[in-house]
């Protein structure tokens, strides 16, 4: 008999940072499990089409990942663009307010029956940021993807109250494997600025890997935007697939 597939796609809530109650879109295959975990981290376009899909495409592959809305405050029932061209006109998502809502997403995959207890994060834009960032600063996770992650390496006078501190001043206190997805035709970060991330997690013994992607630019995963390229994409999600494979 062929090999039954299906998985389950929600809308679902739960407290994030400071007890705010935000949405998050989860999806997972059918049956018990167990079934690691992956927290979805979008890009700053926000909590659209494409990142739900990439959900979705986690759970085909057999986890259960959740994609926190992190634009929820700036407008829960507005469009991703809307509530994105008000993040951004805020200064972006507070870093402090996305360690609570991630931290939040963990508390509820913990609760579900069927989740194996390893976690993973993936992050692609400003969520590879993030990613990296959490990489640095919570302890529950066992693995992390950034997908080209800009001002990880950040310049004294691009640090703001929100955003108070570079990512890569956190990376001696990264204890878990991590992957880089970077295209060589990207600006943010440039090839030059991930070879300098990757200089600081050689200095500190991190377990990292990168993989860089020749003739690709940034969002190159994106099917939805003319940076897409197919044929890195396939290589790449190869990659990403095989290292939370191993890790989780």
């Amino acid at each position: 008999m062929p090999k039954y597939e299906g998985l389950l796609a929600e809308t679902v809530m739960f407290e994030g940072d400071d007890g705010d109650v935000i949405n998050a879109y989860m999806a997972r295959p059918l049956g018990d499990g167990p079934f690691p975990g992956v927290i979805v981290v979008h890009h700053m376009p926000g909590w659209d089409e494409a990142t739900k899909e990439i959900t979705r495409r986690f759970a085909h592959h057999g986890y259960v990942a959740v994609v926190p809305n992190l634009h929820f405050r700036e407008g829960a029932d507005s469009s991703p663009d809307d509530a994105a061209a008000v993040s951004r006109a805020a200064g972006g998502v507070p870093d402090d307010r996305f360690i609570g809502d991630a931290d939040g997403a963990a508390s509820y995959l913990r609760k579900l029956p069927y989740f194996s207890g390893k976690l993973g994060m993936i992050g692609f834009c400003s969520g590879g940021r993030q990613t990296y960032l959490a990489a640095g600063r919570m302890d529950v996770l066992d693995a992390a993807v950034d997908c080209w992650g800009g001002r990880v390496i950040a310049q004294p006078e691009d640090l703001t109250e929100k955003q108070p501190v570079a990512p890569i001043d956190y990376t001696a206190d990264i204890t878990i494997p991590l992957l880089g997805i970077f295209g060589q035709d990207d600006g943010s970060p440039s090839p030059e600025q991930v070879d300098a991330t990757e200089e600081i997690l050689k200095e500190h013994g991190i377990d990292y890997e990168f993989h860089r992607y020749e003739g690709a630019g940034h969002g190159f995963f994106a099917t939805d935007r003319p940076g897409f390229r197919p044929i890195q994409a396939k290589e790449a999600w190869g990659e990403v697939f095989k290292f939370f494979g191993a890790n989780l």
